[in-house]
């Protein structure tokens, strides 16, 4: 039961620390929806283009969306870790008994509900330009991609303490990022890329994980797709909890 406390423990006392700045929730959810207000129509004229994948433009974008909130959401929080190790908070907690696992897991479910906050804000506001979605798909849809914000968040904290400079972290995040969005299809789909594009993308996971949530949207919930992206989210936590704990470890070294 000392892993759960812990946990609750770091979790409350991040949570405190973000309802006292609402606005960067705010922030967080505002750049997807001028990408939903000014992209998205766009996208629109395409719905019947060949190679356009099944579904009309706001289900095969919207998606695509969730995923980049996800992963923007959690690739920049680092930051956070390494004011907070400036700070001696790090210090302070490492010299506690806290399991280390708890110390980031505490710290990536704060981050998690942030996320499922910003969804269903930019679920909600696709609703109007004409997003059709059951309820129940957009609830497996959300599920996925608070999977995949923890992921990020894990390995994200895992770099900024590893790294302990916002100088060496953010040419990092930029670097990871920019290949995983043009490679994933989140803005346009992979279908309408050339063939060496489209290969060079099938090796990418976050590209399988942004089909699964497309089908969700389409309603198509026991397919091999969504199955093959939640498997690849729940190894993703995985290899991230493993590398956070111990990146916390070394810290005590």
């Amino acid at each position: 039961m000392t892993f759960f406390s812990d946990t609750w423990t770091v979790f409350t006392r991040a949570m405190r620390l973000s309802l006292r700045q609402p606005m960067w929730v705010a922030i967080g959810v505002l750049q997807p929806i001028l990408y939903l207000t000014l992209f998205g129509p766009l996208l629109v004229p395409l719905a019947n283009a060949p190679g356009f994948p099944p579904g009309d433009a706001w289900t095969v974008f919207v998606p695509g969306l969730l995923v980049q909130l996800g992963i923007f959401g959690g690739a920049f929080v680092g930051f956070g870790i390494i004011a907070e190790w400036r700070s001696g908070v790090i210090d302070r907690e490492l010299v506690s008994p806290a399991s280390r696992t708890a110390l980031i897991t505490g710290r990536v479910l704060r981050d998690v509900v942030v996320l499922v906050v910003q969804a269903i804000i930019l679920i909600v506001c696709a609703l109007f330009f004409g997003l059709r979605v059951p309820v129940g798909a957009a609830v497996l849809g959300i599920i996925m991609i608070g999977l995949l914000g923890a992921a990020f968040s894990y390995f994200s904290y895992s770099a900024g303490l590893a790294m302990k400079s916002e100088d060496a972290f953010a040419p990092l995040v930029n670097m990871v990022s920019l290949p995983i969005l043009l490679l994933s299809g989140i803005l346009l789909p992979m279908s309408l890329a050339p063939q060496w594009l489209q290969l060079l993308s099938d090796v990418n996971p976050f590209k399988h994980i942004v089909n699964a949530v497309r089908a969700l949207f389409r309603g198509e919930v026991g397919t091999f797709e969504v199955g093959l992206g939640l498997m690849l989210a729940l190894i993703l936590i995985a290899l991230g909890a493993w590398a956070g704990k111990r990146v916390f470890e070394l810290q005590t070294k």
